[in-house]
């Protein structure tokens, strides 16, 4: 039999958190609700959505007005050259790059129309229009009759005065001059210093809509083509593309590259710079490039030992060889996300490939292989076979964050690292699914349009609820099935789009094949409940009569959700009996034993039980605390589970309370309840601090295991935080050594977040000054972002709204950096209420300036909203909406109709649950 979400009942568990080896104590948002009084009511099931809300829309008359593509022309190859000038126009001060294109493309169905994305871009006049148009192979173009931009929908639109011929190849010529600003889109200028020197690169970021930024091309996924790039660049400098480089020129070095495979435009990348690079033996062809001080001080080395191992493994999952003949990786100083896949040279933030023994801690190694194993994954799942269109993102990004863990967990097995996943991703990523305005994870092609709606899809459902999905799919076939069928559907479609039926289907034959794998429904019907519809279930079970029931598990259960869906609701979660019903075969039950369910979480859904259950659990977890919760309960229940915590020492458990438990300061930090409640933090927290402190010898060591290591920071941090008065001081102190003694930091790289944290929170402005000056000097940027996100833990209002100016000035923050600072500043109670002033009174100068490609704004308007929970902050957050209803919030509608609810629930949650949570903290956190 395969694997599948079956209902467990275990006398004794050790480790059943994937190995973790102790109980992950989980309060998510959702589970501060009473379900005490949803569970005696009726079960009725609630809608689902595969579609949004019904609005009424005007169609397009012309086709230019419309955002996507015609099916009329598929483009074959381009031959683009491009010169990015390195200093400033000295008459406009603008850096800018000039180019040509030539597109080779082939008529499918006759027509009169050329449709080209373009944007931003200054096209030279030929003969009084935007381009030239000749035929090949005989082929005869008819004449241009007008051509004209459109910028809403960013089209080059060209009028002919006949009809292109279907079967017939032609070719668009243009010339054009663009910005190469600081917008971190499309083809874009990074800057650094070396000593007093300011250094320029260009460099790109495609993806998803912004190739159009850089030339005219045919901007759709499902555009494939070659591609043959030149580019001209200062002697002195490197140019890099996805093809290896050939060097000529004289005046300025003249650099082409072998050609492209065919690919969509998101993924071509190009740079000009100064960086230098070390490589992989003679063979292998594996670069790591960054600045050159960086290469001097082997910043690279852990990037390029861990990438050769991470390929391999790939290359045995997908029974596929690596599809290109070199792999280049680099660090840009400016990047506006964690890394891009451009096939043959990913593009990285600097925190993502770049480590230093010296100053670098163990969790910046485990996002630099996480992000790795990431891209390198996307070689194969996203590059050789891409999504047809964007609404099937999740298939693409969902896959590589599944299986970057287990990318990562091969290039470093003594992590453990696959045990994470449940607390980085599944997890996480509940909070928002339980929104009643979530999304599913794949909808209609027709609602994903413009480009700020592809833009919203880079989300936490994309990302971590694909990666959950694609897990339990993998975790119920088994990976042996689930990999088999990777390779067929990558060896069918490579070089091709497609949708996600295709690998459902190639999963199902890889399933029929396997001799002991039994499913109660074909591939296609299980999956459709879990990514046509948002949400996910909560599962009842009561064992009094062993009845399991199920519904859409929401935030607010009384929130209205105004998607459709033909499967209400419902989801597979046992066998076939659940498919078209909410009810499960009768559990049957022995004796008084407990009962516990999706024990390895495994299944996308959170589980309830019966009192007289939970009281056996809870005993249960008070004698032998080895047991793991992955549950949904009644608020005083689930504080109940932290009580064990004093005997608690591994890490698992004590990051899940702390995140969990950090939903009830963010609604209680400003109000009585804060007292006791960190009272009751601190007792708790004790004991492991004073653990740590014994067997590192007074904070003198680091523990060798990996997660003894993250433990230890989760104990300082949290001890520190509820006012153990003797970690206050000592963060002091190692501050004040490193004051001291600025070039020697005598703090571990492990423990120096937190400590500048800790430290900059109890000092003054001299503390404040001295860090600031430290970030500006930091020799590597994972420093810089400790730094980056100690300044903001100050307690003194005048230095956050220092800090807050200094975002919005690209001189002492990089753009790349503006959204997470800012969020930072909003986890700081002092600092929550004037990030959001801040934010609203300079709203117009964020958006216009800073531009999606950027900015966040989905992430930043998450950020700031989460410790909402009163009317006046509901009323505040509805007018920033209405003052801005005219331009629009861009990528940010989705995360602010998000905000809505969630302020809404936790108005709701606060007054129904503030006086017992008090009394509750009151009681518990007095010594005995």
């Amino acid at each position: 039999m395969g694997k599948g979400f079956f209902i467990s009942k275990t006398l004794t568990i050790a480790g059943v958190i994937v190995g973790a080896g102790a109980v992950a104590t989980i309060i998510a948002l959702s589970v501060v609700y009473s379900q005490e009084k949803a569970k005696n009511q009726e079960v009725k099931p609630t809608n689902g959505g595969t579609s949004p809300p019904t609005t009424t829309q005007v169609t397009p008359w012309d086709p230019w007005d419309h955002y996507r593509l015609p099916d009329s022309l598929s483009p074959v190859s381009y031959n683009i050259t491009l010169w990015p000038r390195l200093e400033a126009s000295r008459s406009t001060g603008l850096y800018i790059f000039t180019g040509r294109s030539a597109v080779v493309f082939e008529c499918k169905k006759p027509t009169d129309l050329i449709l080209i994305h373009s944007n931003k871009l200054n096209l030279t006049l030929i003969n009084g229009h935007h381009a030239r148009l000749t035929g090949l192979d005989g082929a005869t173009p008819p004449n241009i009759k007008d051509s004209w931009l459109q910028p809403v929908t960013q089209f080059l639109v060209i009028q002919l005065d006949g009809r292109l011929q279907a079967g017939n190849r032609y070719e668009l010529y243009s010339d054009f001059t663009g910005e190469l600003a600081d917008d971190l889109g499309g083809f874009y200028r990074s800057e650094y210093f070396v000593g007093e020197i300011k250094k320029v690169v260009a460099t790109t970021q495609m993806q998803p809509t912004h190739a159009r930024k850089a030339f005219p091309c045919f901007d759709e996924p499902a555009m494939k083509a070659v591609f043959h790039m030149t580019l001209l660049h200062p002697h002195g400098t490197v140019a890099l593309a996805n093809g290896m480089n050939v060097v000529d020129g004289q005046d300025v070095t003249q650099t082409s590259f072998q050609a492209t495979p065919i690919m969509s435009t998101y993924l071509l990348a190009f740079v000009v710079s100064e960086f230098d690079f070390i490589r992989s033996p003679e063979g292998e062809k594996i670069r790591i490039w960054a600045r050159k001080q960086a290469i001097e001080e082997g910043q690279g080395d852990y990037a390029l030992e861990k990438t050769g191992p991470i390929l391999e493994f790939f290359e045995k999952y997908y029974t596929t060889d690596y599809p290109l003949n070199k792999s280049d990786q680099i660090a840009l100083p400016d990047f506006s996300a964690g890394a891009m896949e451009n096939w043959g040279l990913i593009t990285y933030r600097e925190t993502a490939l770049l480590f230093n023994n010296a100053s670098s801690s163990n969790a910046d190694k485990e996002w630099i292989a996480t992000v790795i194993s990431h891209e390198l994954a996307h070689m194969w799942f996203g590059n050789l076979v891409t999504m047809r269109w964007w609404n099937d993102l999740w298939l693409n990004e969902g896959f590589a964050t599944y299986v970057s863990y287990l990318g990562a967990n091969s290039a470093e097995p003594t992590w453990n690292y696959t045990d994470l996943i449940v607390m980085k991703e599944v997890y996480k990523v509940m909070s928002v699914d339980a929104l009643a305005s979530s999304h599913p994870l794949s909808t209609k092609e027709q609602d994903i349009m413009q480009p700020a709606q592809i833009s919203e899809l880079f989300d936490s459902i994309t990302y971590s609820k694909g990666a959950a999905i694609l897990r339990m799919l993998s975790e119920f076939l088994t990976e042996p099935v689930f990999a088999r069928g990777l390779s067929t559907y990558l060896n069918t479609f490579k070089y091709g789009n497609t949708v996600y039926q295709d690998l459902w289907n190639h999963l199902q034959t890889a399933a029929n094949l396997a001799p002991d794998l039994e499913l109660p429904a074909s591939i296609e019907v299980i999956m459709n409940r879990w990514i046509l519809q948002m949400g996910f279930p909560l599962v009842s079970i009561d064992t009094t009569n062993g009845h399991i029931t199920q519904n859409h598990f929401l935030l607010d259960p009384e929130s209205v959700v105004d998607r459709p869906s033909e499967f209400h609701a419902l989801y597979l979660i046992d066998d076939a009996s659940s498919l078209y019903s909410d009810t499960h075969p009768p559990l049957k039950m022995i004796g008084s034993d407990w009962v516990l369910a999706n024990t390895k979480v495994s299944g996308f859904f959170r589980v309830n039980y019966d009192t007289a259950n939970w009281e056996r659990l809870l005993t249960q977890l008070s004698t032998n605390h080895e047991v793991t919760f992955n549950h949904s309960l009644h608020t005083k229940l689930a504080l109940r589970t932290t009580l064990y915590l004093q005997k608690e020492r591994e890490y698992m458990p004590w990051e899940m309370a702390d995140r969990n438990l950090g939903y009830f300061f963010l609604m209680f930090d400003r109000s009585e309840v804060y007292g006791p409640m960190r009272a009751y933090l601190r007792k708790q927290v004790m004991p492991l601090f004073n653990h740590f402190q014994a067997i590192t010898a007074n904070w003198t060591k680091i523990p060798d295991n990996h997660l003894d290591q993250y433990t230890q920071v989760r104990a300082i941090s949290l001890a520190c935080s509820s006012g153990v008065p003797v970690c206050e001081a000592l963060m002091t102190s190692w501050f004040q050594a490193w004051m001291k003694t600025p070039e020697k930091n005598p703090i571990h790289p492990n423990l120096r977040q937190t400590v500048y944290c800790g430290a900059l929170a109890a000092g003054g402005v001299e503390e404040w000054n001295f860090a600031w000056k430290m970030y500006k000097e930091a020799p590597i940027a994972s420093e810089a972002e400790k730094l980056m996100y100690g300044l903001t833990c100050t307690r003194e209002p005048w230095l956050i709204q220092r800090y807050l100016t200094y975002c919005l000035d690209p001189e002492k923050i990089r753009k790349q950096d503006a959204t997470f600072t800012m969020v930072y500043i909003a986890g700081n109670v002092v600092g929550q209420s004037l990030v959001w002033d801040f934010v609203r009174a300079n709203w117009n100068y964020i958006y216009n300036d800073y531009g999606s490609g950027s900015f966040s704004f989905g992430r930043l308007i998450e950020g700031i909203t989460r410790r909402f929970s009163s009317e006046f902050e509901l009323k505040q957050l509805q007018q920033f909406i209405k003052e801005n209803s005219d331009q629009g919030l861009g990528s940010a509608s989705q995360a602010v109709e998000q905000a809505l609810e969630r302020t809404k629930a936790n108005i709701k949650w606060v007054a129904e649950n503030k006086a017992d949570v008090f009394q509750w903290f009151t009681d518990n956190s007095k010594l005995i």
